[in-house]
């Protein structure tokens, strides 16, 4: 386990082996999402909003809350100690870095949202207007990526996962919450936080918590 002092040394460090994958991920982003607006004219379009049965914001909210519960439970109570425990780190690592990026790209494009204009083309309007990418989407895709990443070979199953952020996207669209290309982008951003979190050795918010946290609940007692 790395010190506290050293870890922070090592955060720091542009070269630290901890970031250099997140560091290279967050400077293609604005070359990344700055082409989407040219790549987004035509595949957009207005749906007839709507918020019942299986599209209704309480099961996307109520998915939201469980994803969020799951890895934060299972990091807390597992620890570092089993690979089921480091995945619920890193994909603690995937949803909140996935989620500062996201919220970055939302202020930076400005776009309306479908419920805001019926224009898929409303982009650079101010920051109060953060319809890309899709916030929800982002954290589906960042939570179940790490767990496919890890088990995949041995769990061939666990690909089905991918059915939560594409239940996700579909349902924020539905609603009319999102325009189609905001809720791919939030999927593939999500997914590349994911992937890098499974690729930084030590998850990064783990190494500068206090020992305590990597040994886990059920190990403490």
């Amino acid at each position: 386990m790395i010190t506290s002092a050293n870890t922070w040394r090592a955060l720091a460090s542009p070269m630290s082996p901890h970031l250099r994958p997140l560091h290279l991920c967050l400077a293609a982003l604005p070359a990344l999402f700055a082409t989407v607006p040219a790549c987004a004219a035509g595949f957009d379009h207005p749906l007839t909003p709507s918020n019942t049965g299986i599209w209704s914001t309480r099961y996307t909210h109520g998915l939201e809350f469980a994803a969020i519960a799951t890895e934060f439970g299972g990091a807390l109570w597992l620890g570092d100690s089993s690979e089921l425990g480091r995945t619920c780190w890193q994909a603690i690592d995937a949803t909140v870095f996935s989620a500062a990026a996201a919220q970055g790209v939302k202020w930076a494009t400005g776009r309306k949202r479908p419920s805001q204009s019926s224009s898929p083309d409303q982009w650079f309007q101010g920051m109060k207007y953060q319809s890309f990418p899709s916030g929800e989407v982002t954290l589906q895709a960042s939570f179940v990526t790490p767990l496919i990443m890890n088990y995949r070979e041995r769990e061939p199953w666990i690909w089905a996962l991918e059915l939560l952020p594409a239940y996700d996207a579909a349902a924020r669209v539905k609603q009319g919450a999102h325009w189609q290309t905001d809720a791919l982008a939030g999927w593939a951003l999500g997914t590349g936080f994911g992937y890098l979190a499974t690729r930084t050795g030590t998850p990064i918010i783990l190494s500068v918590l206090p020992h305590g946290f990597a040994v886990g609940i059920r190990h403490s007692w």
